[in-house]
């Protein structure tokens, strides 16, 4: 998860057979509640949708095309998704991180708070 300026805020660590949206609503409990989440089509599901009205978090969310009735979107908050997926190049820049040397999950995601905190996030 990251900020509206691609610094990281947090991370949750699954197997590799486990969906994102899985770990969204913990996630987000774990932060202070933001005014939209922005995610892919990968995070359209009614259950999120409904946990974000209930917590009066705005969906910045686009419908997958199995919808027969789309969502609005707002596609000019869509557009700094992009933020989001930068900080994700950011962090694969590192080898360690890309490659996953780590097999323990304690290791990687140390690794993984210190290549956050080490890196400039501008």
């Amino acid at each position: 998860m990251a900020d509206d300026r691609g610094k990281p805020v947090a991370f949750a660590l699954t197997p590799g057979n486990v969906a994102d949206i899985s770990m969204a609503v913990p996630l987000l409990g774990a932060v202070a509640p933001p005014k939209r989440l922005i995610a892919d089509k990968a995070y359209d599901a009614e259950s999120l949708r409904r946990w974000l009205t209930k917590h009066r978090i705005k969906a910045v969310i686009p419908s997958t095309a199995s919808r027969t009735v789309p969502y609005p979107l707002d596609r000019r908050a869509y557009k700094r998704r992009n933020v989001i997926e930068r900080l994700f190049c950011r962090l694969k820049n590192w080898r360690r991180i890309a490659t996953r040397y780590n097999r323990l999950a304690r290791n990687y995601l140390v690794a993984l708070a210190l290549v956050a905190a080490a890196t400039e996030w501008t």
